[in-house]
């Protein structure tokens, strides 16, 4: 079973900074989660590129490409004023982080090793 934390708003900044450091040179999965479409991939297994959080604008964005001429354009998707923000670390490969949005579309952000 993986275990997940639920992260305090507090903590959304400095987590979301510490798994880019993390994760740098792995590759990203961004799954959009909503009951109403389906679950839709905006991007597979692409170049991470960064995780943040902006407390000013409160919007969660995760950038993938950007980082070789095979991908050379960043691709952003981001989540304004996020309700809830998981991560998993435990009992699986790879870290993933799930952020909740107002309307309870959830995004799925997960990490594959590169290569």
């Amino acid at each position: 079973m993986t275990r997940t934390t639920t992260l305090e708003r507090s903590q959304w900044q400095a987590a979301l900074d510490g798994v880019t450091a993390d994760h740098d040179g792995k590759l990203v999965s961004v799954e959009l989660l909503d009951a109403s479409v389906g679950h839709q991939y905006e991007a597979e297994r692409m170049p991470f590129a960064d995780l943040s959080y902006d407390p000013k604008d409160d919007v969660v964005i995760v950038a993938v490409g950007g980082k070789s001429p095979r991908y050379p354009v960043v691709l952003r998707h981001m989540v304004a004023h996020p309700k809830e923000i998981d991560i998993a670390t435990e009992d699986i490969p790879e870290t993933a982080v799930r952020v909740v949005a107002p309307d309870d579309t959830a995004t799925l952000i997960t990490f594959f090793p590169a290569g």
